[in-house]
């Protein structure tokens, strides 16, 4: 970075500047996918909005990448860049909630876990995601898979409104009413439009949850996926969770002698009456004789937060999605040949159904566009080993190439890796045009590029 603009940063912002001469440089540069090593010139630990504006001119002025960092989840490590600028958020992390209008503000750098820590106060929630560890903004912007979008959609359909800094240095709102263009690119676009400094979500009423947690034998997953395929159609919107497949972790419901074992899983959870949970358990406890389970109400906040040991900062990681309309025999014949495989305690291939109320919004009403797709598919594999990167990497593809053929050309966008740049059309369909003339209108540099990005038109 040229001294004059390092000065003229460090003028212009009042939030902590950190160069590779500060002490905390290595700590504060740390993605949490530990697979990406990289050194920008400058960090600017953002504490207002007026911190972002001065970044984001000081950085485009003098030709610098920016990378903006929320949670620093991002698969790819698009939270970092080597030899730019880096925006982080993580000090922008207030959630206001206004339990009247049933309303939160969240900012820039807040997780899902100070989201729910927030809402549960007021006995509130809205759709957020599986590890409470990842940020608001880019879950968000990328649609909002989780636990609620069956009962709630995505989190994207709870949006009310957003904050931007722009790439040209403005601060626009973007809502129904104001800059509608952007805001329906914001919903599911990914930050190829700006810097999101807060997010106004819709709340509902929820406190606690039913949850099981299942563990089959791995010869019984084309059972459980048929199950599944057939139950998830029509069940009711208070049911989430997912079929998956998973290392037997070292939990106490399983016998030790099984911890590190393959097997296939029902992720259940009931956002209806307490009182109902256990009934709305049989169908997953009748399916197929257990390894282990654990079926209990627990606080919405803990359920988000049930696999967050197991994602650790620093972890290496490789993901795959896919969006899937119909889970056929042949796609389960292939899950039934690569599930069980599954190399790590810390790796995971969830089938998160995106139904229900995620149906109720049109293709066109959001950037979001595969609203006629059934499920999510996620294929993760995390690991500790550098020595082990080929082999965990390949697994991953070659699971995701099986199923490709029974799958959609697009997949959601959070999922998607450093080396899915080409998919980045497919992943949006017949929306791509559209973002691509609105990220002309409000990126026309495309400063915003670390990301899936969507080129201006």
């Amino acid at each position: 970075m040229p001294h004059e603009a390092l000065e003229q940063l460090a003028a212009t912002v009042q939030c902590p500047v950190i160069t590779a001469e500060d002490p905390s440089y290595d700590e504060h540069r740390a993605v949490h996918n530990g697979m990406f090593d990289r050194r920008p010139v400058v960090i600017v630990r953002a504490e207002q909005v007026a911190d972002v504006v001065g970044a984001v001119n000081v950085a485009r002025d003098a030709g610098l990448e920016i990378a903006v960092r929320g949670g620093g989840h991002s698969a790819p490590g698009f939270g970092t860049t080597d030899g730019g600028v880096i925006i982080d958020l993580s000090l922008m992390r207030h959630v206001h909630v206004d339990p009247k209008t049933r309303v939160a503000r969240a900012g820039g750098g807040a997780t899902w876990g100070d989201f729910n820590y927030a809402t549960h106060a007021y006995g509130l929630a809205t759709t957020g995601g599986i590890v409470s560890t990842t940020g608001v903004g880019g879950l968000t912007l990328g649609g909002g898979i989780g636990y609620l979008t069956r009962g709630h959609g995505l989190s994207i359909d709870n949006l009310l409104g957003a904050d931007v800094v722009t790439a040209d240095g403005r601060i626009v709102r973007a809502s129904a009413e104001d800059n509608p263009d952007l805001f329906w690119a914001l919903r599911g676009g990914g930050g190829n439009f700006g810097v999101v400094t807060s997010f106004d979500f819709r709340l509902h009423p929820l406190t606690d949850v039913y949850v099981g947690l299942f563990f089959y034998e791995p010869e019984t997953a084309g059972d459980l996926l048929r199950f599944y395929r057939d139950f998830i159609k029509d069940a009711p919107r208070e049911y989430g969770g997912y079929p998956a497949f998973h290392r037997a972790p070292p939990v106490p419901f399983l016998p030790e002698d099984r911890h590190g074992d393959p097997m296939c899983a029902a992720v259940v959870h009931w956002a209806g009456p307490l009182e109902e949970g256990e009934k709305a358990m049989a169908p997953f406890r009748d399916l197929a004789p257990r390894v282990g389970e654990m079926t209990s109400p627990m606080p919405y906040p803990v359920l988000n937060s049930t696999f967050d040991p197991f994602f650790p900062k620093g972890i290496r990681s490789y993901w795959k999605g896919s969006f899937v309309k119909e889970l056929t025999d042949d796609a389960i014949k292939q899950h039934e040949v690569f599930g069980p495989a599954i190399p790590e305690v810390s790796a995971a291939v969830h089938l998160y159904p995106i139904n229900g109320a995620a149906h109720d919004v049109g293709p066109a009403d959001t950037a979001f566009g595969y609203r006629d797709a059934t499920y999510a598919n996620v294929y993760v594999v995390a690991w500790q080993d550098p020595g082990l990167d080929a082999e965990r990497i390949k697994w991953v593809r070659d699971y995701y190439d099986a199923t490709s053929p029974f799958s959609e050309a697009g997949g959601y966008v959070n999922f998607m890796s450093d080396d899915d740049a080409g998919r980045v059309s497919a992943n949006y369909g017949p929306n791509f045009a559209k973002l691509r003339d609105i990220k002309r209108t409000y990126d026309p540099q495309n400063v915003f590029h670390l990301n899936q990005n969507i080129a201006p038109a």
